[in-house]
Order: C-alpha cells, then structure tokens, then sequence
C-alpha cells in the first residue's frame, strides 16, 4: 500500500474544519435504521429501514408502512438498503431496492402494494462491507454500488460482482456501452462504496469506506479500476484511479452522498458530521468543510425536490459506536 506519510501530505482532514453554516430540523423521528431516501414524482419520500424490511413514505409529518419485503436478513451491515425510484415512474410505477438475503444481496422492483421482482441476484452477502447504495444516474440506467464483503481479492476480479460499481437496466441486464458488453461492471477495484452521486453536467462521484487508514471520494469512469485491495487512499500507481479527496478514517466513514448547491454532500458515520466538497467547472473537488455536527452517525444525504437537503441518522445502527437520543433514529431536513 502507499505509505502513510505520503498519503497523508494530501488528506483534507488535517486541515481545521469551519464551523457549520446552517441547521437541520426533524422530519420524522424514531425510524429503525434509516438507510436509504428517494423521492416520488408527487415529493413524497420514501425511507428503508434495515433491520425490519419496512419502506415507510414521508408526506409532511406523516409516515406509514407502504411495503414490507419478504426475505430480508438483517445482520451486521446486511438488510433493507438502497431505494431508487424509476425515471418512468409515472409510466411503470416500479421502486427498486437492494437488500441482503440469506444467500445473497440482491436488487428487486416492485410497484407499491405488489410483490418483488428480483432483477440482480447473486451479490455475494456476508456481514460487513457489503455496499448497498442504488440510483438512476442521468443517462436512466440503474447504478449499483457493493462491497468486496471482506474479500479483497473478488474486487479486482472483472467476473466477481464483489467491489463493484455496477450499470444495468431496470430489468436488471447489463446496460448498454458498459465497458465490457455483456458485464454488468461499470468500474471495479472498491472495498465498499455506500454513496454516489452526479453533478450538473453529469459527472459521477462515490464515496468509499477505507479499511484502517484511508476513506475515499472517486470520480467514477468507466471501465477504470480504483485500486483495492492493492491501495487504500491514493496510490500513485498507473493502473489505478486516485481519489479526488482522501479522509483518515476517524474522520469521515462515508456513506450517503448528494450533490446540492455546487458541491457535494457526503455523509460520515465515524465522523459524525457531513462534509461539504465544493464542485468546481472541470470536475475537480475543492477543500471539504464539516459541516452539520451534532446528530451523532450519518448515513444518507439527498436534494429534495422543494430545494432542500436530507438526512438520516445511524445511531441505532448496532456498531457501538452510536449515542442514540430517544427520538433516533431521524429523518433530518436543512434549514437552506
């Protein structure tokens, strides 16, 4: 791996962080592991909570069970993870979700009150470092993000869906002008990438979970190879794809991660705050700054409709590492 010292020379995290500029209200309160938001066309919201399989809608102040998946397996990071609302949502009415299983993680779609439909099965499943984050990126297709499940080695392997960044269609076949045709692999070499996003003009980030020193945000192209399990944090190798930006791993764990007013808001869990990453014209990242502190773990982070930025808690996550308040754990929304 690269040396710490080298490595170090460039991570933000050594640089002091302002204080934080705005204030998070509560939305809704005393949800079971918040993992995933996404939106429907009419605004309202819909959250994963891991351990029970349940897909709650947010409207307002009110939230309700809308789905409850069958055969959902939560242990250790495993459960009810990622949503993704279809782009033809108003034609198809499909939701997507990535959860664990007793034998695998998979991806389903169903439409509300109807029954899964398993499009992406046989995501190698184990406790931890498992990824779990879905979206539609901007050209329609699905983009999956999974972990090497504690195998390095499955995430330099092109045949492995393990420590993949994958792009398919929504019925779950590898997307057209994926790098390899036929694969579903978009990009490959991560340890265990919870969070992407895109910018104005279409570029795509992800935030990745280092093991020991280094956490990571890459802009992902395809095809390209992010170095692990040979590098954690920059590598300086030909063959791999540096990170943009680089946190020690006390300071951030990532996970969710939305673009919003030019930068990029990424969720930490270890780090207890969200770091805001400035977006500048050529795709390169500025100087993170911390921001919202104070509410313990973050796992989500995504631009609302009406303007706004969410978040969820992970204090009731089950790590040790949260301080959970009696009201955790929360759907937070941004003041501006």
């Amino acid at each position: 791996m690269k040396s710490l010292s080298l490595a170090l020379a460039a991570t933000f995290a050594l640089v002091p962080a302002p204080a934080d500029a705005t204030t998070v209200s509560t939305v809704a309160s005393k949800i079971d592991v918040p993992w995933a938001v996404a939106f429907l066309p009419d605004r309202t919201a819909l959250v994963t909570e891991r351990n029970t399989g349940r897909v709650l809608s947010v409207k307002g102040r009110t939230v309700r069970e809308v789905a409850k998946i069958p055969g959902v397996q939560a242990g250790g990071e495993g459960g009810l993870l990622g949503i993704a609302v279809s782009p033809r949502y108003t034609a198809d009415r499909y939701v997507f979700v990535y959860y664990t299983t007793e034998h695998d993680n998979r991806v389903a779609r169903l439409r509300i009150g109807g029954a899964p439909e398993p499009v992406v099965t046989g995501i190698p499943a184990g406790g931890y470092q498992i990824g779990g984050r879905i979206a539609f990126g901007p050209d329609g297709h699905l983009y999956l993000g999974t972990g090497d499940v504690t195998n390095g080695d499955d995430a330099q392997n092109p045949a492995s869906l393990a420590g993949k960044i994958l792009r398919v269609t929504t019925e779950g076949k590898p997307a057209p002008g994926n790098p390899v045709p036929g694969s579903p692999v978009y990009s490959l070499g991560h340890r265990n990438v919870q969070g992407f996003t895109w910018d104005a003009k279409g570029r795509m980030y992800a935030s990745e979970l280092g093991q020991q020193e280094f956490d990571e945000v890459n802009r992902i192209l395809p095809g390209r190879n992010y170095g692990w399990p040979v590098c954690e944090g920059r590598c300086g190798n030909a063959k791999f794809t540096d990170p943009l930006v680089t946190w020690t791993v006390d300071k951030a764990s990532p996970s969710g991660m939305a673009f919003y007013r030019n930068s990029l808001y990424v969720t930490a869990l270890r780090g207890e705050r969200v770091w805001k990453v400035p977006v500048k014209s050529d795709g390169t990242l500025g100087k993170p700054a911390s921001a919202f502190t104070g509410n313990g773990r973050l796992r989500d982070a995504v631009a609302t409709p009406d303007g706004k930025l969410w978040l969820t808690t992970s204090n009731r996550d089950g790590n040790g590492a949260g301080e959970p308040g009696p009201n955790d754990d929360r759907v937070l929304a941004t003041s501006g």
